[in-house]
């Protein structure tokens, strides 16, 4: 048996009429910027999330970018982050000219450490003359966290949230994997990316929201912040030819991109249940394999499983005899971030973060996809004991 990595075909075969049909109207309008497709899905796709406004991004690299420069992080503040994420996470910080610093992850969940951002603040920055933070050895301001709701499993924003507060920090949520994720905060079952200041996603082709090619979003119930992303997204203009910022850039998402978005996103919930029943599957027919560490979803935090990941020693081996049995796989990340070549300039070292070292050198991502079946989860598993 063949067991795909992630299945596009049979996801855009459920809904192939539609999209043909949408596809049709917009050529016969011939309306493919702007118009009723996008703010229509942006409308959903805000209510949907649980926020005010969703602003529709050309990727979500652009989006995580424009949602730092929207609530003022400029170059020379620096960013708390994760270095167990895709680049894009830490491209935007350095794109906006701020300077990212990074806390290892919790063992258990995959996502940022809260302690080690706590003893990150406490040893490292001091309060100014103004209120702010600032790094006692660079004497940068520090300006926003910005977790990582890893794998489709969204951090733990309880505590961050009071730090921000505190603190006075901006927080933007990377839920470029999180698609209807769920965080449960006093009580009340929050989306992911209504829980912080604004928060970034995706829409590539294989998110649990993905449309035909590049696409991405940013949420917030901020006014002034969806506004300002309006204008950034769309060469800083605030009406046309009237440029108000010389910041702006081309980054706005097409209509037809929408209009597949707005289609999927009426199915989203459902599919998002499918890949949790697939996660039940895998954690049962897994069970008890000592060797293999399996996600987790602690109480109170709902994951969409964007990835199945799980974490074993000779990884490699057993990568390589699953994939000589036909099962896809995936690596996400075998390199982190603090130690990639991009960011030698930063000084990191081979060392500094256990935890994420640990979790590279051992994940592997099983499949799994919203038409995932029984039986191919069935091979996958059975394949995996053989092989251990």
């Amino acid at each position: 048996m063949n067991v795909p990595f992630v299945d596009l075909r049979a996801q855009h075969e459920e809904v192939r009429t539609e999209i043909e049909a949408a596809f049709q109207d917009i050529l016969d309008r011939s309306s493919f910027i702007g118009g009723s497709y996008v703010t229509e899905f942006e409308g959903h796709f805000a209510a949907y999330c649980q926020t005010e406004y969703a602003v529709a991004i050309a990727d979500g690299t652009s989006a995580l970018r424009l949602a730092l420069m929207a609530v003022g992080v400029k170059a020379g503040d620096e960013v708390i982050t994760v270095p167990n994420t895709f680049i894009a996470t830490v491209e935007a910080i350095t794109q906006v000219g701020a300077h990212p610093v990074f806390v290892d992850i919790d063992h258990t969940t995959d996502t940022i450490d809260v302690a080690g951002v706590e003893a990150m603040i406490a040893e490292h920055y001091q309060r100014g003359s103004d209120g702010r933070l600032y790094s006692r050895a660079s004497g940068r301001p520090l300006t926003a966290l910005l977790p990582v709701h890893l794998y489709g499993l969204p951090a733990d924003m309880a505590p961050l949230l009071r730090l921000a507060q505190t603190y006075g920090l901006w927080i933007i949520e990377d839920a470029c994997q999180a698609h209807g994720a769920e965080y449960q905060l006093n009580g009340e079952w929050r989306r992911a990316g209504s829980l912080g200041h604004a928060a970034a996603f995706s829409f590539y082709p294989a998110k649990n929201l993905g449309t035909i090619g590049e696409g991405g979003a940013v949420v917030t119930n901020n006014a002034d912040v969806a506004a300002k992303i309006r204008t950034l997204r769309d060469h800083g203009q605030s009406e046309r030819y009237i440029h108000i910022t010389p910041d702006g850039s081309n980054a706005r998402l097409d209509a037809l991109k929408c209009a597949i978005l707005d289609i999927k996103l009426k199915r989203l919930d459902g599919w998002n249940d499918h890949r949790r029943q697939a996660a039940v599957w895998y954690r049962e027919r897994l069970a008890g394999l000592e060797q293999v560490r399996l996600p987790v979803e602690p109480t109170g935090r709902k994951h969409v499983y964007h990835l199945y990941v799980i974490h074993l020693p000779q990884r490699e081996s057993v990568r390589q005899k699953l994939s000589e049995r036909g099962v896809g796989l995936g690596l996400h990340y075998p390199v982190p971030l603090h130690l990639q070549k991009a960011y030698d300039n930063m000084g990191w070292m081979k060392g500094d973060f256990p935890e994420t070292e640990a979790s590279a050198s051992t994940l592997l991502s099983l499949p799994i996809f919203p038409h995932i079946t029984a039986e191919q989860v069935d091979y996958v598993c059975a394949s995996l004991k053989e092989i251990i």
